[in-house]
């Protein structure tokens, strides 16, 4: 059964929860922002069911609370970011504000990120950039969990990839996708839940497709996104966000979830910041973007479908109504939310306890 919350009620449990942990308040407010954020899109594999493993992280030491992320190498148009082994979704944050501010004043800017770790949903960061008026990219490395093409076991991570368009005053175009056939956590969710998978979720150890979610991630391997071109995909990821950065790549790569809480994962991630008003007059772009997204919805939809939609309208729809009457979280999530609360001894009113 779903659990409606407030918005703000869900952040303040979130930095309560990150407080007592042992997490900085700023630290707290950040993650808090960025997992909401998150779920109020609908995208609850990457929103605050995240949080009760961030938390096991911090408290172990794995996740350092003492550290903030800082620039070690950097150019006009560019920067090396060292997270310190903080929570990834604040040295992202600072990432992509890095990229931001040197893409005003050289166009563009590539951010690489190492000793990150987890950072959430991607497209959160490529949106950060939208909001100010900036194309936005965002992709991170992680722990190998994706077949490549003809393999038969892990080769890649998920490495996801998201970018932002901003669209004037309108919803910027988002996509975030993983480069794997779906994310890790809708395997993991869909298990939880007692669901069936289709059969080209993941392949077994023998490299055949299965339906059986509790293979993974120990038997099984995600299969890679349209098969050569989402391995393809990942390595270019791998590339930016690993190797370029100096972060540790594939097998190196800690697991956040399964690792030793204790030890940092090593996780890399990089960011694109370009300033549109750079290359021609912003009014011109804007105009230029409405048409095509004009002419995105009047094409004749199929048999079933109310209108051609572009990446992430439907999510901007379910923000501003989850904005004015709450987030319907589902029990998957609330049962993870549920432990959590168990573990720092935090009981909301609107959280339901755990079994």
């Amino acid at each position: 059964m779903s659990t409606r919350v407030a918005v703000e009620d869900l952040k303040a449990f979130c930095v309560e929860a990150l407080l007592r942990a042992g997490a900085k308040a700023t630290h707290a407010q950040t993650v808090a922002e960025v997992l909401v954020t998150t779920d109020t899109w609908g995208t609850f594999t990457h929103g605050t069911k995240l949080l009760r493993d961030y938390v096991k992280r911090v408290k172990a030491g794995g996740l350092r609370s003492d550290t903030e992320p800082s620039v070690v190498a950097s150019g006009p148009a560019w920067a090396i970011v060292d997270g310190g082994s903080c929570l990834g979704h604040v040295t992202s944050v600072f990432a992509m504000q890095q990229a931001i501010q040197r893409a005003r004043t050289a166009g563009i800017a590539y951010v690489g990120v190492r000793n990150s770790c987890h950072f959430g949903a991607a497209g959160y960061y490529a949106w950060l950039a939208a909001k100010e008026g900036l194309i936005g990219v965002s992709m991170a490395n992680d722990i190998p969990s994706v077949a490549a093409a003809g393999s038969r076991r892990s080769v890649t991570g998920s490495n996801p990839l998201a970018y932002a368009v901003p669209n004037g005053t309108g919803d910027p175009i988002l996509l975030d996708i993983a480069s794997s056939t779906v994310a890790g956590g809708k395997v993991y969710a869909a298990f939880q839940r007692g669901e069936p998978i289709p059969n080209n979720w993941i392949l077994d150890e023998e490299g055949h497709p299965s339906t059986d979610s509790s293979l993974y991630p120990a038997k099984a391997a995600l299969t890679p996104l349209a098969n050569h071109k989402g391995y393809g995909i990942a390595l270019l990821i791998e590339s930016l966000a690993g190797l370029l950065t100096g972060a540790k790549v594939t097998w190196q790569v800690g697991s956040w979830i399964w690792g030793d809480a204790t030890q940092p994962t090593g996780h890399g991630a990089a960011f694109i910041a370009i300033d549109i008003a750079a290359m021609g007059p912003r009014d011109v772009f804007e105009k230029r973007i409405a048409e095509m997204i004009r002419e995105i919805h009047d094409s004749p939809p199929a048999d079933g479908v109310e209108r051609v939609l572009v990446p992430h309208e439907r999510e901007w729809n379910l923000r501003r109504k989850a904005l004015v009457e709450g987030i319907d979280l589902p029990s998957d999530v609330v049962g993870k939310l549920a432990g959590l609360a168990d573990d720092v001894d935090l009981h909301p009113a609107w959280l339901p306890r755990s079994a």
